[in-house]
């Protein structure tokens, strides 16, 4: 099969092009495992945090990508009677491939935090390839109001976002601030449209053509990440890759306000800002800063239906899979509008 191949952990700037477009061997099916030929898989800024290092994958070569739409194509024999999947039927993976199933997290529903949580594309191959195996029990049908493509960014970029929203606990009417307008946060923006439609949406990004575009999608307000928006906000949700926004977001909230850092790791070229917060300012009157861990299957399956439901789908832009670099590249440039998805044939 053809697969964009992980060779190496290296900044972009040194590499531009890390992924290689090779050859390998169709995989194996372990217990309970199933076959999928992969259709579309969403690009998402986290595998350029596994490229440069900042969570890289515990072995290479590796194939990236945990935002996966496919086919079922078979089944591991021994699972057969009792898979909850079917040969033929429309699935998706999402960034958790597997956990204990044991723990204390994963008994109470928390499996985003079990120690033997395995991501997609990291701890396992993924989707940037024609086919993939993944565990029956971690992959989610697919509605049918959504194509292949429209799905894919959901599976991570929608769920994950959906998952920071209810971690923002807001009610509707109260005000909620957008920290970055990329493929997560222009979906939590129609999401929570969806679920508050009383509430306003203040959005922060660094790029012009981005506020412009979260306020055609029905923002109140959108601004640069250093502008003040004209009220105080309950709840930011920051999906930007570094620490600067952070301390501009605390700045906007009201006292109980919560920050929601959604995203696996920050890159490291302004961490001090961080160590300078100014605790009256920043901090005091009861602000709170909740990190997003990973998503568990139940985050992705209640924001799958709930899309169905608001008929919420992705803006994208596809690219094939032999041009996954390009789109990591435009993706690290800051040239994002929506999401970007492979198209897998």
């Amino acid at each position: 099969m053809k697969a964009m191949i992980m060779w190496e952990v290296a900044p972009l700037s040194k590499n531009p092009n890390p992924l290689s477009y090779v050859n390998v061997l169709e995989p194996g099916l372990d217990f309970g495992d199933i076959l999928i030929r992969v259709t579309a898989c969403g690009v998402c800024h986290t595998e350029l945090d596994e490229i440069e290092g900042r969570t890289p994958p515990p072995g290479l070569p590796v194939i990236l990508g945990h935002q996966v739409v496919g086919i079922v194509m078979d089944q591991h024999r021994s699972s057969r009677a009792k898979s909850p999947v079917e040969v033929g039927q429309r699935v998706g993976v999402a960034w958790i491939y597997s956990a204990c199933g044991e723990c204390e997290f994963c008994k109470s529903g928390r499996e985003n935090l079990c120690q033997k949580f395995q991501a997609t594309g990291r701890d396992m191959n993924g989707g940037y390839a024609e086919y993939m195996a993944v565990p029956a029990d971690f992959v989610h049908p697919i509605p049918e109001s959504f194509s292949d493509a429209e799905a894919a960014p959901l599976l991570c970029a929608g769920a994950v976002g959906y998952r920071a929203l209810k971690l923002a606990n807001i009610e509707d009417g109260q005000p909620l601030g957008l920290m970055g307008f990329g493929g997560s946060n222009h979906l939590v923006l129609k999401t929570a449209k969806h679920k508050y439609p009383k509430s306003d949406i203040f959005v922060f990004s660094r790029n012009a053509e981005e506020r412009e575009f979260a306020l055609s999608l029905g923002a109140a307000w959108a601004g640069a990440i250093n502008e003040t928006p004209p009220q105080l906000l309950n709840a930011v949700i920051d999906t930007t890759p570094v620490w600067g926004p952070i301390a501009e977001a605390l700045k906007h909230l009201s006292p109980g306000g919560r920050l929601v850092v959604n995203g696996i790791r920050k890159e490291e070229v302004d961490k001090e800002v961080l160590l300078k917060l100014d605790y009256a300012s920043q901090l005091w009157m009861e602000k709170e800063i909740k990190s997003v861990a990973n998503v568990t299957r139940a985050d992705v399956r209640e924001f799958l239906s709930l899309a169905a439901e608001a008929k919420l789908k992705p803006e994208f832009q596809e690219f094939d899979l032999k041009d996954a670099n390009a789109a990591l590249l435009e993706m690290k440039q800051g040239k994002i509008r929506g999401a970007k998805v492979l198209r897998v044939e």
